[in-house]
């Protein structure tokens, strides 16, 4: 069985029902196990224009599934909740997101699939959900702890624990 990081996000809607959503679909799907989940944490958006703050989390599963197999399982669910890929700029507004940070330390870089995540060491809205369930992971390319990685943040995005933000 292979761990993999997941990171959850969603800024259109109910933010957190739609993260929920996925999280429970994952947990239910055959061959996926949820092992931890972290708290929802509200982020401003990185690198795009909206006024739209993000609910955002992060899910260690245990499966059985290639990262392949797993890339079409997360595909579906996010269609099925309402996500619209329009083949545009990246980064646009969501009913939900789901990304593969990490599985096992796989190193896979595709057309369809970079893993680990490419700006997973620059964002914020990632590291500050994996550091409450996996500060000393190590990422595999930089061979440093996602405690590591956090420290050396030169702009991280605003991140509150969600409901928090005033």
């Amino acid at each position: 069985m292979a761990t993999v990081f997941l990171s959850l996000g969603s800024n259109l809607g109910d933010r957190l029902g739609y993260v929920q959503q996925a999280a429970g679909i994952i947990g239910t799907t055959n061959n996926i196990s949820i092992v931890s989940t972290s708290s929802f944490y509200e982020t401003e958006p990185w690198q795009m224009d909206s006024p739209n703050w993000f609910v955002n989390a992060i899910v260690q599963i245990s499966t059985s599934l290639s990262p392949e197999e797993l890339l079409i399982v997360i595909q579906r669910i996010e269609s099925q909740l309402g996500r619209e890929h329009s083949g545009q700029r990246p980064y646009t507004d969501r009913t939900i997101d789901i990304d593969i940070l990490f599985y096992d330390n796989k190193l896979i870089n595709t057309d369809k699939l970079v893993i680990p995540h490419r700006f997973f060491h620059r964002r914020a809205c990632m590291l500050v959900p994996m550091l409450e369930i996996a500060q000393d992971f190590v990422h595999p390319l930089f061979n440093k702890t996602v405690a590591e990685l956090y420290d050396e943040l030169e702009n991280p995005e605003q991140v509150v624990l969600y409901g928090t933000r005033g």
